[in-house]
């Protein structure tokens, strides 16, 4: 399903603020409660919109440490080793890159030492053959897009 030019504003009213009532943002996009209402379960409906969420400044609750981690893994197993890897609570995000690496992996942590616990644990995996660590100084952007 493609969204329409209706979706598309409500996507975009709910990414600046999902926690608008349906009437506020039936009155920002110009259209009935109904039809927010209409619009938005289709597009739960078509999981293009996954959850409803908050962005939360991990820093200021002590997980000011965070890493970008570029694996190499044995070929034919790297979805098995990212699953292993992101069942861990520190990580938010394992993606399939391209090249000289298979996977990024992006997590925080509260002090060094658990940084390095982690490092050197999966390490250890079977077909891990080699990590490559960055340390994320600051963080200029992060978030959604808006939908043209």
């Amino acid at each position: 399903m493609a969204p329409d030019e209706t979706d598309k504003k409500i996507l975009n009213v709910i990414i600046e603020n999902s926690r608008l009532s349906l009437r506020q943002i039936a009155k920002k996009v110009g259209v009935s409660v109904a039809t927010v209402m209409h619009h938005l379960q289709n597009l739960e409906k078509e999981k293009i919109i996954r959850n409803y969420t908050s962005q939360i400044d991990y820093e200021k609750i002590g997980y000011d440490i965070e890493v970008l981690i570029e694996i190499r893994i044995s070929k034919g197993r790297l979805l098995d080793v990212e699953k292993k890897i992101a069942v861990h609570p520190n990580v938010f995000a394992v993606y399939d890159i391209t090249g000289s690496f298979d996977a990024a992996i992006l997590a925080r942590f509260e002090t060094r030492r658990k940084m390095d616990n982690f490092l050197k644990k999966i390490q250890t995996y079977e077909f891990v053959e080699r990590t490559e660590t960055k340390l994320i100084l600051k963080t200029i952007k992060e978030g959604n897009i808006l939908i043209e």
